[in-house]
């Protein structure tokens, strides 16, 4: 089967495996790999510095003969006074199986290594100019001279990535300038080109070749030995064009499929917006059977079922998600027990509105001395931005004592009570928030609302719904530090149904929600499948 083949005949494969993100990228679709296209980016590499991506010509030449003429030619590199970097690579070196006519060599013996010329400049002491400067894995700072004027390949000394698929090398050109945490390579061209050298690097798995668990490092000694798998010029220029416009395939596969994730983000974020805007039940009862009509094919992805998530609890606290009950006991009856005023202005029957500030007692947080061993002697929970990963709190990664508590500002907080985080980077993004399942603490990065028992639940539910409202509240520092001002966090209206409604609203939350984990579960399934798939295709397109 050639490449071309192996492409076209598993499309759907490499393009249908992606993998969710640990974090976010460029783009709307930053959170979602393109596993497939990436395992199809290594399988082309591979066939290609094994001699399985082009044929071999009868005309080519030995690169055997060549080697030993580049011996004769070529003292061979010494690597700081150690033994020298040549001979012949044994067979239990070599990780793969080559065509009759290629060599294995050592990288040492195809290419100059101009590491002594290299110089770093310290950021304080560099002087901006038009000149690139380079490190590990690209272009650092832009500087005012240059140390070099040539093609050459750089590749990662260290505070790189030496695994299999990795950009460990690329090449450069013109006036530029290099630190010392790039090793400096100028190929033997009469031996090897600069192309089918990055590509052979960037195909190989140099992690055998690391030293140092601190600072992992790729040393000279040990770049100059590595095994390279060497054909004719002739040969590496038919492979470096025939990967050169595979290459451009998957771009263009890559491009497509980010499009169509685009397209079909955009599509799931209208549907769902027509949902959340519908002036009355009628109007929303057409949307959703519009929406139902294409369930199959518009909640594909991770991102649309957490859209939908979202959606569900904004319709939940607009009164749009369970009927509402005429008999049921309005919900300013039940605030005023707690002496909350609320109006009925634009509400749904028998709810109310309130601003969020009059709705419990607010507390703020502190931090114990950390010099005062006693104060950190205990199993209190004193809770920060780092517990708040999910939407129950019981126990903090920190824990204090009750002398802490009787000795500072701090007080305790009890079960039902919300906590919200009012400053750090995550609120750029998130607005975190959860209810206390036990007595805890806070630090001075959080807030405490505690409000009557039995609304507590349906207070989480209703921040919850409003996320973006409150990050749109947040305010952003010239240095990036992110705050949500008691002023402006205290005065958000908050929507508030009848207390057996509520109850309604959590049940049916809770029963959609289930429904929407048990179809990402089944997403993530076939997601691992597609991607074991392409993996297994990989495999024995090389063995």
């Amino acid at each position: 089967m050639s490449a071309q083949e192996l492409i076209t005949d598993h499309l759907d494969l490499w393009t249908g495996a992606v993998t969710k993100k640990s974090s976010s990228g460029r783009g709307s679709n930053g959170k979602i790999e393109l596993t497939g296209i990436k395992k199809l980016r290594e399988l082309i590499l591979e066939l290609a510095v094994s001699g399985r991506l082009v044929s071999q010509s009868p005309e080519d030449t030995l690169f055997k003969e060549h080697l030993l003429w580049l011996r004769r030619e070529h003292a061979p590199i010494k690597a700081r006074g150690r033994k020298t970097v040549s001979g012949d690579v044994t067979g239990d070196e070599q990780p793969f199986d080559i065509p009759r006519t290629w060599t294995w060599t050592r990288l040492g013996e195809i290419v100059e290594v101009l590491d002594s010329q290299r110089k770093p400049i310290t950021k304080a002491a560099r002087k901006s100019g038009p000149y690139p400067y380079y490190g590990a894995s690209g272009i650092v700072d832009y500087v005012d001279g240059y140390l070099f004027d040539e093609p050459l390949v750089l590749v990662g000394e260290d505070g790189a990535k030496w695994d299999k698929g990795e950009a460990t090398a690329f090449s450069i050109s013109g006036k530029s300038w290099v630190n010392n945490h790039a090793h400096v390579l100028r190929p033997r061209r009469e031996a090897v080109t600069d192309e089918y050298l990055v590509y052979y690097i960037t195909a190989a798995d140099l992690s055998p070749y690391i030293t140092g668990m601190t600072v992992p490092k790729l040393n000279q000694a040990r770049l100059a030995s590595i095994p390279v798998a060497t054909p004719c010029l002739e040969e590496q220029h038919r492979i470096v064009q025939k990967v050169d416009e595979l290459m451009a395939l998957c771009d263009r596969l890559e491009q497509q499929t980010s499009d169509q994730l685009d397209a079909h983000e955009t599509l799931v974020d209208t549907l769902l917006g027509t949902l959340t805007q519908s002036e009355n039940a009628s109007e929303l009862a057409d949307n959703w059977a519009r929406l139902a009509a294409h369930f199959d094919t518009l909640f594909t992805t991770e991102q649309s079922i957490d859209k939908l998530k979202q959606a569900i609890l904004q319709l939940a606290v607009m009164g749009r998600l369970v009927e509402q009950n005429a008999g049921d006991e309005p919900a300013a009856s039940y605030l005023a027990l707690s002496g909350i005023k609320a109006t009925t202005a634009n509400t749904p029957q028998n709810w109310v509105t309130a601003e969020l500030g009059t709705l419990g007692t607010i507390l703020g947080g502190a931090t114990p001395s950390k010099k005062n061993a006693d104060y950190w002697a205990g199993e209190i929970p004193w809770v920060s931005p780092k517990d708040m990963k999910t939407d129950y709190i019981s126990s903090s990664q920190d824990q204090i004592s009750n002398t802490a508590i009787e000795s500072t500002s701090l007080r305790l907080i009890p079960p039902h009570s919300l906590l919200m985080v009012v400053r750090g980077m995550i609120l750029a993004h998130s607005f975190p928030v959860a209810m206390t399942l036990a007595p805890v603490t806070i630090n001075q990065d959080m807030k405490a609302l505690i409000p009557p028992r039995d609304l507590a639940p349906y207070l989480l539910l209703f921040l919850k719904a409003h996320k973006a409202t409150v990050t749109s509240l947040v305010d952003h520092s010239t240095h990036g530090t992110c705050k949500l001002k008691s002023e402006k966090l205290w005065l958000l209206p908050v929507h508030v149904p009848p207390l057996a409604e509520q109850t309604k609203i959590l049940q049916k939350v809770d029963e959609l929600m289930a429904l929407c984990d048990q179809l990402k579960k089944r997403l993530n399934q076939a997601s691992e499948t597609r991607c074991q798939l392409a993996e297994a295709v990989m495999k024995k397109a090389v063995s």
